[in-house]
């Protein structure tokens, strides 16, 4: 089991020397960043993320995973916003090849209430798409948080978006705040029990390639996606001591995407090896 953090960068021509020093300042084993503005449509430079991940493998310091912009919604019933969507996504795969990622997380997307089976198969053509591109990263899609139109938030919404995709290489994450958000008891040792029970029971055990874990500020159910720092929510200490405990989780990555400055990032990554241990 390894632990890592989302790192942001500002961008410009070091920005690879920014994520590499907070990196190793904080103690992490592997990163997650963004290969281009999260919060905007311009697609990332391939000449810099080739450059990126040089300088990222030349460190030595352990996987990069690379996160999706925010606008990015693979199953929007917006024709041009699912069109900007996809395209984003894919020049972003052409990145992470370039700068060779271990992964590309992706949500799972929301679309109208009323229509989940036409949503579903939008954000599947995309991650098909996705997945065949690929040839050294892996396609990662991560469960939303319960939240209105979302295509998979659930363990077995996430089996029918895999059966829609139909790509075995497709990989799966899993948000620890995301989940109890949208209703997984992951603060009782009995409520973590159950989701491996339904994991190996739904066959994707073998899907499940990457966790973020994060606490969460609002209560079991709440649908609402905001991150705690980790023992400081409501999924609590007790709760990520039986998560990290999982024989399920011993050779994966976690990233942390808590709010945190260096010195609290440095504390938390020391506070989840505590709690493995």
């Amino acid at each position: 089991m390894r632990f890592g953090a989302h790192i942001g960068s500002r961008g410009g021509p070091r920005a690879e020397r920014t994520v590499i020093e907070e990196a190793r300042a904080v103690g992490a084993e592997l990163a997650q960043v963004f290969l281009s503005n999260p919060r905007a449509w311009a697609a990332p430079r391939i000449d810099a993320a080739e450059r990126f991940g040089a300088a990222w493998r030349e460190a030595g310091i352990g996987p990069l995973y690379v996160h999706a912009p925010y606008l990015v919604n693979i199953a929007s019933p917006n024709p041009g916003f699912h069109a900007r969507s996809r395209e984003l996504a894919l020049v972003t795969v052409e990145a992470c090849e370039a700068g060779g990622a271990a992964g590309f997380v992706l949500h799972a997307g929301s679309g109208g209430p009323s229509e989940p089976g036409q949503a579903r198969r939008r954000a599947a053509a995309v991650l098909r798409e996705a997945a065949r591109a690929a040839r050294r990263t892996r396609i990662l899609v991560e469960l939303m948080a319960g939240t209105s139109g979302a295509v998979a938030s659930t363990l077995g919404e996430a089996r029918a978006l895999l059966d829609e995709v139909g790509e075995e290489r497709l990989g799966l994450c899993l948000d620890t705040c995301h989940l109890f958000a949208a209703g997984y008891a992951l603060d009782e040792p009995d409520g973590v029990e159950a989701l491996f029970e339904e994991l190996d029971r739904l066959g994707l055990r073998g899907r499940l390639a990457l966790v973020h874990a994060n606490d969460a500020k609002h209560p079991r159910g709440s649908r609402r996606d905001r991150h705690e720092r980790i023992g400081e929510g409501h999924i609590g200490g007790e709760g990520f001591f039986e998560l990290l405990h999982r024989p399920e989780l011993a050779d994966l990555d976690l990233v942390l995407e808590t709010p945190a400055d260096r010195e609290q990032r440095a504390r938390e990554l020391a506070t989840l090896r505590r709690l493995a241990t």
